[in-house]
Order: C-alpha cells, then structure tokens, then sequence
C-alpha cells in the first residue's frame, strides 16, 4: 500500500509552496523592519542636530521648522502651523516623527511635473510675476516673503525668469545634503548613535566593542571649556497619560537602616591573600555625561577573589564639603574571550559595607575588564549660589607668583586621585590620563625627559613636588592668569570655590587567595553599550519580573541592592514602545532622571534602563512606588 505522500504528486509541490509564501513573508517582514529602523536612525540624526537629546523636547515653531530642514523638507509657514497650534507648548520626538512620516519630501521627478505644468511651452523658465501668482493664491499658499527668498537667489535667476531645472537641482541636493550631514554626525558620535532617549539600548551595535578597539576619549580642552547649557534630563511626553494601554506597578517600602547591609565580608579577614589595588575617578561632562577610568584585571590562575570599590578618601578639610562620599559605586566584572567583542558579565559587586561595595567568589584564570559605574543620582549637575572665586595664585613678598594655600590643598587631593597606584608619584602613563582629561594631549618619552630635567622626580616618576612646580610654571606663562588653571579644575570636577562637587574619586581593591591579581586602568571614557548591558543583564538576572498588564511582550524588571533600585523594561515584540513612568507616589526617592515623569522608548527586541533610584535622605524610611504604562 502507498504511502498518501506517494499517492499525492502534488504534496511535495505544496510543501515547497508553503515554505516560499513563509519565506517571502519573512524577507517582506525583514526588510519593513530594516526600512522602520533607516526612518528612525534618520529621524533621530535630524533631530539630534538641533537638539541635545531624543528626551528634550521641541519648544517652539522655529526650533520646529530647524528639526524638520535638517531631516530634508522645506516647510512653509503654513505646514508649521498645522502641527504647531494656539495651543501647542511642546513636541517630543516621537510626534517629531509622526509629522515626517506626513509630511514626505517632494521628489525632483515631482518638482519638474509641477513646473512643467505651468510652462506649457517647455521653455524651461517661469517668469517671477507668474511664479508670485500662483504660488500666493493656489495650493498650500506661501507668503511673499517665502516667494521672495526663491526669486532673489542668483544660482537660477536671470531677467526675472526662474530656470527651475537649476532650481530643482539645488532644491534636492540640498534636501539630500541636509540629511547626510545630520546622519554623518549621528555616526560620528557613537553616543548619540545608540542613545535611546537617555538610555542606550542593550542590543549591541554591530562593529562596535569596549576594548578590541581605541576608544573616543571624550575630553574637555582647555580652550574649548564652556558653561553648560541648563536643560531636562528626562522626556515629558505631550500626550497625557490617560492614553496608557497597559501598565505595571512596583512599591518597595525600605527602612533606614535596610540602606546599609552589613554582608559583606570585610577585607581586613583576608590578611593573608594577596591584594592589587587601583584608584580612578567619575568625571561628570558639560552634558550630564559620566566619564571613568576602565580597566584589565588579570588573575594567573583559578581562586577565591574579593572584588571592592569605594569613594576614595582624600584629607578633610575644615570647611569643605565632602559631596563625593555620599556618592554610589558598583564594579561590573566581565570575562573577555579569545575575540575580545563579546565581553560577558561574571559578576557586580552587590554586597554592601557602609560606603563600600563588593563582591566574593571563585574566578576562573584569565584577563576580566572592571568597569565602574554610578547611577547619576547624586553625581549629577546642580546649581549652587557661590559668591566670589577662590585665589588660585599671588605674588609674595619679592613678586614672585606663589600658589595660594587652597589651591595647594586642592592639587594635593587631585594628585591623590590621578595617583592610580597610590604609591606617592605619578609615572608617565598615570600624567598621560590627567593630561587627556584636562587638555587633551598627551606627553612621549621625550618630554617626560625634559620633565625630568626641570621637575622633582623620583624613579622616573614626578613628585608631589614636581606636580606643584609643574602647576606654577603654568601660571608663570601666563603671567599670573589663572583662566587655564581653572579650566583644569573645572574639567576635574571643582567648582569655583574649590570644592569637588562633579567627580568621585574611587578606589578598587582586588583579593585572591590562591595567586596575585593584576590589575591596570586602560580607559578614560563614557559608559558604553558593554556596560550598559552588563547592567540590565544583572537586573533581569537577579530582580523581580513584572509582565505589563494586557501586554505580554513587556516586562519590567525590579533589582534592589543596598541602597539602590533599578528597574529595566525588555520589548520582546517586533516593535518599538514608549513606556510612560510616574514616581509621583514615591517618598523621600532620588531618581537620576531627575523627573517624578517621564517617558522612555525601547527598540523591539530590546532591553533598557528605565530608572535608577536612591533614597535622598538615608536616615529616613523611604517608599519606591512606580508605574510603568505603554503609551497608544
């Protein structure tokens, strides 16, 4: 008896039908998620030219009508007006991107229909009388002013006739030009690239790795450094939230004293195991931006190991506030591989002793990369009433310039901080990390040796001493200005009264039992994606998953560790998402959006932060109540 395959001729056909349709459904699906993701990327470039972030919002028609030339249209007054009404305060950038898919640039194939239809004798010019006239009274009318701007540029205008062909030419490539610049800057900036409102996706960059390639230092130069502009750190939405369609909550109460747990072992028990030791500071940029040293940790052989990071102590001085100690820390310890591009999470320092943060366990042999991180809660911009400067330098007795004892005693903690290894000198790589953060160059061999020369050192490593002598020199060159001296202190985290109130100085204690650990700062940068998703990947590993009511494709994820909550949201679905989240009944909380409100956008297939969160006052009970909602 044959099989009903057998008997069927016509089966093997089918299947082979069914398996195309499936395919060619597939490849459709790909390539509108592909043409989805260029719309966006573009968006996002336009956008980013006139505005600092995709969580600032537009505020006004002629911010408006900047956004909509730099994506490649030409609006009139009358397209700006359509979207920015009597009643319009804002526009975010998801409405930013609803106009463009309205409003779609005009072709150069379109164009020449349009004028060819006006010159019926196919002469190739209008006359400027006839151009006013239609275009003043028909259509989407435009003013004489706008009709004017055409008809006085010279590239296609002659015995008041306009060649549009030319006029055309120029119209598209210009269109075209303006996208292509914002989108080269886009791809210039790989922090503007992958920022997803605030947050960078945790989906990896293709080409992109933390240490396989050199990294963009971002620096300030010391003839470039500029008060920042004063802005929003998270995204109002213009929508109201009574558009949320699903919605997931989260309350933590916590006592004061549960935002100090004692369960980590302290290091003083491990007196016989070896230990290797780093200092490195956060860096807060002009734009909210967080920099810090990143480094390699190599332990020669399998051992139990006892990972800290702390605030660094520098000496207190009466008077001073000390900002940076109340400052929060975590270490993330990833395990590189053969290739070096696909760095993976081993562990974070999650246990906590007073300010300190650590992590115990056995690790296997081989190279790891510690990358600090701080939620941005307290190290972040804040505006503070300093009345006067403080004196840099002053001439004594004979006029000769001398270092006030402030400014001494500032430089002394600053040589504590760049001092890495903590062994009283700085050597020519631990200069070299100072130099790029503060004037972004760096001294060879060669200098270091005329250095040498002029300056105290000791084993080819410059003094205490020598980095005063060195900072006075500077002075000298300047006959007494203190303009640079400033700007290395404000690059350095110092406000004008000396006080270090926008860096953490920190230091990193290694423990292995079994061998001597290795470790060496390589980095001076901002957060990457390796970070970024070493974060959400603890978070989902070790918090507690909420699906989003009436939608199972988002889940919130909730971590509390010590002092600190983070939450991270995960899009399982094929498209992006704009999660609405409110704080407001939260009490005593200090989230580093800065906003009880805001608004974030996660890419299908993705995960991302949405907020971390502190208590602002830790000797009082504190209450973490949040609602994550989809918007429609």
């Amino acid at each position: 008896m044959s099989s009903p395959m057998a008997s069927s001729p016509g089966s093997n056909a089918s299947l082979s039908d069914q398996k195309g349709t499936r395919s060619e459904g597939s490849q459709a699906k790909k390539s509108q998620h592909a043409e989805e993701a260029i719309f966006y990327k573009s968006c996002r470039a336009a956008y980013l030219t006139v505005l600092k972030s995709s969580l600032e919002n537009i505020k006004s028609k002629e911010q408006l009508t900047l956004v909509l030339q730099q994506a490649g249209r030409n609006p009139s007054q009358k397209t700006v007006n359509k979207y920015w009404t009597s009643q319009t305060t804002t526009l975010n950038f998801d409405d930013f991107c609803t106009i463009l898919k309205e409003e779609t640039p005009a072709t150069k194939t379109e164009l020449l229909e349009a004028f060819g239809k006006i010159d019926t004798d196919n002469t190739g010019y209008i006359l400027h009388d006839e151009l006013h006239k239609l275009l003043t009274t028909e259509g989407e009318k435009m003013t004489l002013d706008e009709v004017s701007a055409i008809t006085k540029l010279p590239d296609f205008n002659c015995n008041g006739k306009l060649d549009y062909k030319k006029f055309c030419d120029l119209y598209t490539t210009t269109s075209e030009q303006c996208c292509r610049t914002a989108l080269e800057k886009l791809e210039a900036d790989s922090r503007l690239r992958h920022r997803q409102f605030g947050s960078e996706a945790e989906t990896a960059p293709e080409g992109i790795t933390l240490p396989g390639s050199k990294p963009s230092l971002k620096i300030v130069r010391k003839t470039d450094h500029k008060p920042a502009p004063t802005k929003g750190d998270s995204r109002t939405p213009s929508r109201s939230a009574q558009s949320c369609k699903a919605s997931s909550s989260s309350t933590i109460s916590m006592c004061a004293s549960s935002s100090r747990s004692t369960n980590l072992i302290e290091p003083n028990t491990m007196k016989e195991w070896q230990c290797a030791q780093s200092r490195g500071c956060f860096y807060l940029e002009e734009d909210g931006e967080i920099v810090s040293h990143k480094y390699r940790l190599h332990l020669p052989q399998r051992s139990t190991v006892c990972i800290t990071i702390k605030p660094l102590h520098l000496r207190q001085i009466e008077g001073k506030s000390c900002h940076w100690l109340s400052v929060d820390t975590v270490l993330y310890v990833l395990k590189e591989n053969e290739t070096q591009e696909n760095l993976q999470l081993v562990c974070f320092t999650d246990q906590q002793n007073k300010e300190m943060f650590g992590w115990k366990g056995e690790l296997p042999s081989g190279v790891y990369w510690l990358l600090p991180f701080t939620t941005g809660c307290r190290l972040k911009k804040v505006k503070s009433q300093i009345t006067g400067e403080a004196k840099l330098v002053y001439r004594d007795e004979d006029g000769e310039l001398a270092l006030t004892k402030e400014f001494r005693a500032a430089l002394l903690d600053i040589f504590e901080t760049i001092d890495l290894d903590g062994n009283g000198l700085l050597s020519l790589e631990e200069y070299n990390f100072f130099e790029l953060r503060t004037s972004g160059e760096t001294c060879d061999e060669e200098v270091w040796a005329v250095c040498k020369e002029n300056f105290d050192m000791k084993k080819n490593e410059l003094t205490r001493q020598g980095f005063m002598d060195l900072n006075l020199m500077e002075a000298n060159d300047r006959e007494g200005d203190p303009s640079d001296l400033w700007v290395t202190l404000l690059s350095l985290g110092y406000n004008k009264a000396l006080e270090m109130t926008e860096a953490c100085p920190f230091v990193i204690d290694i423990y292995a039992e079994k061998c001597k650990p290795r470790i060496k700062a390589i980095y001076l940068e901002a957060g990457s994606w390796q970070l970024n998703r070493a974060i959400c990947k603890s978070v989902v590993n070790k918090g507690d998953a909420k699906v989003m009511d009436g939608c199972e494709n988002i889940i919130v994820y909730t971590y509390r560790t010590g002092m600190r909550i983070t939450s991270v949201i995960e899009n399982k679905s094929d498209n992006k998402v704009i999660v609405h989240v409110n704080n407001e009944q939260s009490r005593n909380c200090l989230s580093n959006r800065g906003l009880a409100v805001f608004a974030v956008e996660v890419a299908p297939k993705s995960m991302m932060v949405s907020q971390h969160v502190m208590p602002l006052n830790e000797q009082e009970e504190w209450l973490y109540n949040c609602v994550h909602s989809l918007l429609r």
